[in-house]
C-alpha cells in the first residue's frame, strides 16, 4: 500500500481530527521554541545588564509555554490516539467481515491461527496513520525547518556545517527503510504461520499427548520461532545502522559547532547568548530527526501490515451480487443437477456429468466409496462450491445466481465431525435462532434425543462444553448438532455420516429423529452405512466423479450391481 491509497483510506475521511491535530502540534512546537530564544535574552540582556524586570518577563513567557505544551501534548494524544484505536476496532471487524465473505474453499487452504494474526496483529500497525505518528512527523518537520530558519539567522556558517552530515543521515535512513519494508513484510507472515501452527496444536493436544509428540511440537514451533528471530535481527541491524549513523554524524556537527562557535566567540563574532541559543535550536532541529527516523520505521511497518490486509480486502466475496442478483423469496427446495463437471484448484475434474433431480421433499442418498465425490456433490447442493460447468438449480433458478444469504436462511448441515462452540448446549442449539422460544428449543431437544442425556447433567441445557464441545462424547455432540438443524427448519438438509459417531443405542435413537427431522425437506445423506438410508427416496451410487448406479434400495438389491456387492460385504460385518 502507498501513501495514495493509505491517503484514501485512512486519512482522507479523518482529515478534520489530524488537521486539528497539526494545530495542536504547530502550537505546541511553536511553544517549545520559547526557550531557545528566551536563553539569548537571558544571557545577553539579563545576566550582562542585571535587568530583573526582563528576567521576570522571561520566567513568565517560558512558564507559559510550558504551559501550553502539556495542555496540546494532552489534547493531541486523547484526539488522535482513542481515534486511532477506534479506526483499528473498525478495521478488524472490516477484515472480519471480509474473511467471512470469503467462499469455503479459502478456509480449507489457510490456517485458523494464521487469519487470526492477519485480523487481529496486521492492522495493528494503521495507529501510526491517524494516531500520533504521522502528526509528530508533519510536526517534527516544520519544527525543524522553524528552527533551521533561526539558526541560519544566528549564523549562516555553523548552520550549513550541520547540513552536511544531516543530509547524508537523511540518505542513510531513506535506503534503511527500503531494506525494512520487505523484512516487516515477511515478519508478518512468519508470524501468522507460527500463530496458526501453535493453534493447531493446542486444539490438537489430545492427539499430541496420544501419540507422545510434545516433542516434535516444541520442536517445530522453536524453528518457527526462530525464524521469526532472525526476520527480527535483520530488521534491528537496519535500524542500528540509522541510530549509529546519526550519532556518529550528529555528533560530528556537534563537535564542529564548538570549534566553530568557540571561534566566532573569541574572534567577538558570536555572542555568549548566540551561541546557546544556537546549541538549543540546533537539538530542536536535530530532535525530530531523529524521532522522524524512528517514526519512520513504524510507518514502515505500519504499510507492511496494510500490504497484507489489502491482499486478504482485495480478494472476491462468494456471496458477490453483481454475480449473485437473484433472491429467492422461498425456498420449497427442488434441486437438479444439469450435467455437473467440477474441478478443485488443481484443475483435476473430480465430477464428470452428474445429473439428477431431487423433488421437494426428497431423501436422497449419496452412496460410495470414500474419494468418490459424494461430499463434493453435497457441497454444491449446499452452495458451498460452484460447478465449473453445468448447472445446479434450486427451484429451477440456476444456485449460481442466487443470493447465497435467501438461500442459506433455509439450508442446514450436519456434518460428520460437526463442530459446536465453546458455551453452553443451550446456546449451541440456539445457534441458528438465538431468539427461539423455550418451547421450540425443548422441541428440537426431544427430536434429537438431547434430553436424554442433558437429564443427568445438574445444569441440563445450561452444563458448559467447553471448546468444541470437548466435555460430551461423539454421540452426545452429532445429537446437539441435529437438535441444531431441527430447530433451524431448513427446506433444504444435509446430512454427512450424520449418525457415523453413535453408538447402536443412540443411533437408534437419532434414527427416529433423523426420521421426523427430514419430513417436508430436501435432504442429500452422504452415508457409509447403508442400514441409514434404506427409506431414502432415491439412492445415487458415486465411483470416480460418476453416478454408476440409481434408484431405491430395493431397486439396486435386485440390480445386484456395486450398491448390491455393498450391502452384502456390510451384511457379513
Amino acid at each position: 500500500m502507498g501513501w495514495r491509497s493509505a491517503y484514501r483510506k485512512f486519512i482522507r475521511p479523518r482529515r478534520k481530527h489530524i488537521l486539528l491535530g497539526l494545530l495542536l502540534i504547530l502550537v505546541s512546537r511553536g511553544a517549545s521554541l520559547v526557550l531557545p530564544g528566551a536563553t539569548k535574552y537571558l544571557i545577553d540582556d539579563v545576566v550582562v545588564g542585571k535587568d530583573l524586570v526582563m528576567l521576570r518577563t522571561i520566567v513568565l513567557v517560558v512558564v507559559a509555554s510550558v504551559v501550553v505544551q502539556s495542555i496540546t501534548s494532552f489534547l493531541l494524544t486523547r484526539l488522535l490516539s482513542v481515534e486511532a484505536q477506534l479506526m483499528i476496532s473498525d478495521l478488524r471487524a472490516e477484515v472480519q467481515r471480509k474473511v467471512m465473505s470469503l467462499p469455503v474453499s479459502y478456509f480449507d487452504n489457510a490456517k485458523s491461527g494464521a487469519l487470526v494474526s492477519r485480523i487481529m496483529n496486521d492492522v495493528e500497525g494503521v495507529r501510526n496513520l491517524v494516531g500520533t505518528g504521522l502528526v509528530q512527523l508533519v510536526g517534527g518537520t516544520i519544527t525543524a525547518i522553524a528552527s533551521l530558519f533561526f539558526l541560519l539567522r544566528i549564523s549562516p556558517t555553523m548552520t550549513l556545517w550541520t547540513l552536511l552530515p544531516v543530509g547524508l543521515f537523511a540518505v542513510i535512513a531513506r535506503k534503511a527503510f527500503g531494506r525494512i519494508r520487505p523484512i516487516f513484510r515477511e515478519r508478518g507472515a512468519i508470524n501468522a504461520e507460527v500463530t496458526g501452527r501453535l493453534t493447531e496444536s493446542l486444539n490438537g493436544v489430545r492427539v499430541i499427548k496420544g501419540f507422545n509428540s510434545e516433542t516434535h511440537e516444541e520442536e517445530v514451533f522453536s524453528a518457527g520461532v526462530q525464524r521469526l528471530f532472525e526476520n527480527v535481527r535483520k530488521s534491528l541491524t537496519s535500524t542500528a545502522l540509522i541510530t549509529s549513523s546519526s550519532t556518529l554524524l550528529l555528533g560530528l556537527a556537534s563537535a564542529g559547532i564548538m570549534g566553530l562557535g568557540g571561534y566566532k566567540m573569541v574572534q567577538g563574532q558570536l555572542t555568549v547568548g548566540d551561541f546557546l541559543a544556537f546549541t538549543l535550536y540546533l537539538g530542536f532541529m536535530i530532535a525530530p530527526i531523529v524521532q522522524m527516523s524512528n517514526i519512520g520505521s513504524q510507518l514502515t511497518e505500519a504499510f507492511a501490515g496494510l500490504d497484507r490486509t489489502e491482499e486478504i480486502m482485495a480478494m472476491a466475496p462468494e456471496n458477490d451480487p453483481l454475480q449473485r442478483p437473484v433472491r429467492l423469496e422461498a425456498v420449497k427446495g427442488h434441486i437438479q443437477f444439469d450435467n455437473v463437471r467440477f474441478s478443485y484448484e488443481n484443475g483435476v475434474e473430480v465430477l464428470h456429468g452428474i445429473t439428477f433431480d431431487a423433488p421437494a421433499g426428497a431423501v436422497v442418498a449419496l452412496v460410495g466409496s470414500s474419494g468418490s465425490g459424494k461430499t463434493t456433490i453435497a457441497g454444491l447442493a449446499a452452495s458451498y462450491l460452484t460447478p465449473t460447468a453445468g448447472t445446479v438449480r434450486i427451484d429451477g433458478t440456476d444456485l449460481s445466481t442466487v443470493s447465497l444469504d435467501t438461500y442459506r436462511a433455509r439450508l442446514g448441515v450436519v456434518l460428520q465431525d460437526d463442530f459446536l462452540f465453546e458455551g453452553t448446549i443451550r446456546d449451541n442449539i440456539q445457534y441458528p435462532r438465538p431468539h427461539a422460544s423455550d418451547a421450540e428449543v425443548m422441541k428440537a431437544v426431544q427430536g434429537a434425543y438431547v434430553d436424554e442425556f442433558t437429564d443427568r447433567f445438574e445444569l441440563g441445557l445450561d452444563t458448559v462444553i467447553g471448546e468444541r464441545g470437548v466435555k460430551l462424547s461423539g454421540g452426545q455432540r452429532q445429537r446437539v448438532a441435529i437438535a441444531r438443524a431441527i430447530l433451524a427448519d431448513p427446506a433444504v438438509l444435509i446430512l454427512d455420516e450424520a449418525t457415523s459417531n453413535l453408538d447402536t443405542q443412540s443411533e437408534a435413537l437419532v434414527q427416529q429423529s433423523l426420521a421426523e427431522l427430514v419430513k417436508d425437506r430436501t435432504t442429500f445423506v452422504i452415508a457409509h452405512r447403508l442400514s441409514t438410508i434404506r427409506k431414502a427416496t432415491q439412492i445415487l451410487v458415486i465411483e470416480s466423479g460418476r453416478i454408476v448406479e440409481r434408484g431405491t434400495h430395493e431397486e439396486l438389491i435386485a440390480l445386484g450391481g456395486r450398491y448390491g456387492e455393498l450391502h452384502k460385504y456390510q451384511a457379513r460385518i
